[in-house]
């Protein structure tokens, strides 16, 4: 038998909390699963949960006045919400944290399910629908399927054991990627020194307090932006941002899980110092709600990375306030005298009129492609190679969403490109249904090499992934709304850092931090 070990915040070393048998073996093992009274409380929360999310919310929402059609689009629309709905109360009720599975089924349930359905019942769309009814009704199942999808690709991830690689000769190559204490350290300067090279380009401080549109402003200003291409502005917000916000998981993860490292002034002071740097580039004043999302809920997944309590807060916390805050927060997104102003006579009319536009764009998506046809991996290949100046490749795609919009002929373009839309502009159905599946294998695998390496790794930064994975969770939320050509930078950027700090050596049992 192989113990099974976990750090617990408070504590300097792992706790032994039981034995499994290994997945596979000579492999690592499975983490444990939970206490029996925190299953025995799940049990009693099942009910309400998964009657409230699958059958009181959108019986609420059918019973709003309004002038939609209760045709096929309606009752698919349904069948969408109650299908995300109860797969969220499954990840909410597991007794295992499935990160990025759980934010996933939260972002279907609220962006591709209750609004959407919101918005069929009142009979409005943020974005006008310019093809026929029946491309919405095409753009439902079809999301349907893509979830169905996932769904088999996480299933047939969870069928598959997880194998260790083995040691090579030389001792290297073998175990998970740690953080190699070094190079962290030069992530570190690199943070500060990228941040405040981007504090100064934009002219101080001060400007970080003032709203998006006035930092916009001053990046388009700054020099960094050439006529028709965005790359300088998203390197310069990507190494301003990215580096400080993973040099604060790492610290925040060394603090929660070491208590040796708590009574370390060095580490306390670089903390503190860390913070107030996110606190200036990284705000909620200067910054896209999406992206301060993903600041937040990566610093919290970090803080408490064996908290299963703390897991199904944010995923049950994060239904509540994307239905009931998320509309507002863009307060500051607007310089005083120009902000739009925000009139609601119900819960369900900011889900109509503002930011979830998802649904009814995959259906305007459609419809381009029927006069156009598909792209065949153009879009992605654009995605995929987003450092490439427009000056170098003349014919580089815009976002999706920007493609779409003017082919509307709408003024503001700033439209979203769900993931699901990516996949269908370039590879149609067959594409989609393949694309979901394997974002369901790759979330469930990556979920499973998380659990493990927030169980078995002892005080200190410990694995890359235990960072990895909550970033990538919280930026789920940015990937799904799309469009992929905006979302690539940063990822790509903190792939770069993550790579660049990681080492592969083996730690040598009982070596101290």
């Amino acid at each position: 038998m192989t113990s099974v070990h976990t750090s617990a915040l408070g504590q300097d070393g792992p706790t032994a909390v039981g034995t499994r048998k290994p997945g596979v073996p000579g492999g690592p093992p499975e983490p444990p699963e939970r206490p029996i009274a925190w299953s025995m409380l799940s049990r009693a929360l099942s009910v309400p949960l998964i009657l409230g999310l699958v059958c009181f919310l959108p019986a609420v929402i059918a019973a709003q006045p309004g002038n939609g059609v209760r045709d096929t689009a309606y009752w698919l629309q349904l069948v969408l919400t109650c299908y995300a709905g109860a797969r969220l109360a499954t990840m909410i009720l597991s007794t295992r944290r499935r990160l990025l599975q759980g934010v996933f089924w939260m972002f279907v349930y609220i962006a591709m399910g209750v609004a959407p359905f919101a918005q069929v019942v009142i009979g409005q769309t943020p974005t006008p629908m310019v093809g026929p009814r029946q491309d919405l009704v095409t753009a439902v199942a079809m999301v349907l399927v893509g979830c169905a999808a996932y769904d088999l690709g996480a299933l047939l991830a969870s069928r598959r054991p997880l194998r260790r690689r083995a040691p090579s000769a030389r001792g290297s190559g073998g175990g998970p990627a740690v953080a190699h204490p070094l190079r962290l350290r030069l992530l570190v300067l690199l943070a500060f020194t990228a941040s405040a090279f981007y504090v100064l380009k934009l002219g101080g401080p001060a400007v970080f307090f003032a709203s998006r549109q006035e930092i916009n402003e001053t990046v388009a200003a700054s020099g960094v932006v050439t006529e028709g291409s965005n790359v300088g502005s998203a390197f310069l917000k990507g190494f301003g941002q990215v580096p400080a916000l993973l040099a604060l998981l790492f610290y925040t993860r060394r603090l929660a899980t070491s208590y040796r490292a708590r009574r370390r002034p060095s580490t306390v002071l670089v903390w503190v110092a860390l913070a107030a740097l996110n606190l200036l580039v990284n705000n909620p004043i200067s910054n896209a709600r999406y992206w301060f999302l993903t600041v937040v809920v990566a610093f919290v997944f970090a803080a408490f990375p064996s908290s299963a309590a703390v897991y199904r807060t944010v995923l049950t916390a994060g239904v509540v306030g994307a239905l009931v805050l998320f509309p507002y927060a863009d307060r500051f997104r607007y310089e005083e005298g120009s902000q739009r102003s925000v009139q609601s006579t119900s819960v369900f009319d900011p889900l109509v009129t503002k930011d979830y536009d998802q649904m009814v764009m995959f259906a305007n998506t459609i419809s381009w492609v029927d006069t156009r046809g598909h792209t065949y991996g153009r879009q992605l290949a654009g995605s995929g190679l987003f450092f490439v100046p427009r000056a170098v490749w003349s014919g580089k795609p815009e976002d999706t969403g920007v493609r779409v919009g003017q082919w509307m002929g709408l003024r503001m373009t700033n439209l979203s490109a769900p993931l699901w839309t990516e996949f269908w502009v370039d590879l149609g159905a067959a594409g989609m249904i393949g694309g979901m599946a394997l974002i369901g294998y790759g979330s469930a695998r990556t979920d499973r090499r998380y659990a493990l390496a927030v169980t078995r790794a002892g005080p200190g930064p410990g694995s890359v992934l235990a960072i990895a994975a909550p970033l990538i969770a919280g930026y789920t939320f940015i990937l799904l709304r799309g469009p992929l050509l905006q979302a690539a930078g940063k990822l790509a950027i903190a792939a770069l850092c993550l790579v660049a700090i990681s080492t592969f050596r083996e730690r040598r049992a009982g070596r101290r931090r």
